[in-house]
């Protein structure tokens, strides 16, 4: 499996300077970035978290579309949101003190109670997820027809 890459070019200080995060794996985009921005008003301008949880999201509704695929299974839709919080830290600085993942999917041939186990399969299961492990993630999941 390939690697994937993004570079972030930071100019100033904490709270005057200014960053663009470029995704070079794919050019698919740059991306402005400051820490008032991140912390308040996003104003236009992405942040880490945002980012985290475009990730998280996408990850997720792959993941939960292989977990299905295994027990033959195709969903209709699968919509995923991540609210990745950005709180201040024990000792100061800051740090990512929760993922609220939500999962609404249009799954055929399944029942709810199945579903919430898939469902938290693939959450457990998402590379993402996994990466994350250090934070807590509490995942919302219901079938959506």
């Amino acid at each position: 499996m390939p690697s994937r890459d993004a570079t972030t070019h930071w100019e100033g200080g904490l709270q005057d300077g200014k960053g663009h995060v470029t995704l070079d794996s794919s050019n698919a985009g740059q991306f402005n970035v400051s820490f008032p921005t991140r912390a308040e008003d996003p104003n236009g301008q992405t942040s880490p978290e945002e980012l985290i949880a475009a990730a998280h999201s996408s990850c997720l509704a792959m993941n939960l579309s292989g977990v299905l695929g295994g027990e033959g299974l195709t969903a209709n839709s699968i919509d995923v949101s991540a609210e990745v919080t950005l709180s201040p830290a024990t000792g100061g600085g800051f740090e990512i003190s929760g993922i609220a993942v939500t999962l609404r999917a249009d799954v055929d041939g399944v029942d709810e109670a199945r579903f919430q186990e898939l469902a938290s399969t693939a959450e457990k299961t998402c590379p993402v997820s996994k990466a994350l492990a250090g934070t807590t993630i509490t995942l919302d999941a219901a079938l959506g027809r």
